[in-house]
């Protein structure tokens, strides 16, 4: 009897291990990537990104163990300006024809605190890609009040520098530093 007994609490603990990670799909209409540089010493000039996909594996019980996968378009991007915008679109900077999505894959997680971690991965811009670190902050974790399921909340920043992704047109005039701020929700990916 306490073999099966054993046996039984081996079996219950090897599942709940294997079901410790929750799948969180990114909630497109609210997921944005703000950046802002310097210009010129006069002003600091904005810009965002949309249409942001991909999933969170979040483990609760052993956060270092998450991981993180994500793209979007880089024809999302909103300048406030129609020639800025489509000139950041050409060869010049984000090279959008010829690498339409920019994608960031999680390497490693290193947990910072309660609701924080650093999360470092692969960032791929204009076809190159980087090691970047993102300043994590989970926002929230609940039910969400509005879609009845499972909901995350995360919010991120990083610094990026623009000549890394062969993208240093005008530096340093026009900063080649870019401060990146994220914020995303994702849903329970297995709640109906």
């Amino acid at each position: 009897m306490s073999k099966l007994l054993l046996a039984s609490a081996l079996t219950a603990l090897t599942a709940t291990g294997a079901m410790a990670a929750e799948t969180y799909a990114i909630d497109t209409t609210h997921a944005q990537i703000v950046y802002h540089y310097n210009h010129l010493g006069f002003s600091t000039t904005y810009g965002m990104f949309s249409g942001i996909t991909g999933e969170i594996q979040f483990d609760e019980a052993d956060p270092a163990a998450s991981s993180v996968s994500v793209s979007f378009p880089v024809s999302s991007l909103a300048t406030g300006d129609d020639e800025r915008t489509a000139h950041f679109q050409t060869e010049d900077f984000f090279g959008a024809e010829a690498n339409p999505e920019a994608t960031f894959t999680s390497t490693s997680i290193e947990v910072t605190g309660e609701t924080s971690a650093e999360i470092t991965g692969d960032l791929t811009v204009n076809g190159i890609t980087k090691s970047v670190v993102l300043d994590t902050t989970m926002t929230q974790k609940g039910d969400h009040p509005m879609a009845g399921k499972p909901w995350i909340g995360f919010t991120a920043t990083t610094t990026l520098t623009r000549s890394d992704f062969d993208m240093g047109m005008y530096a340093p005039y026009v900063g080649d530093e870019v401060e990146v701020f994220i914020s995303v929700e994702a849903m329970d990916a297995s709640a109906e």
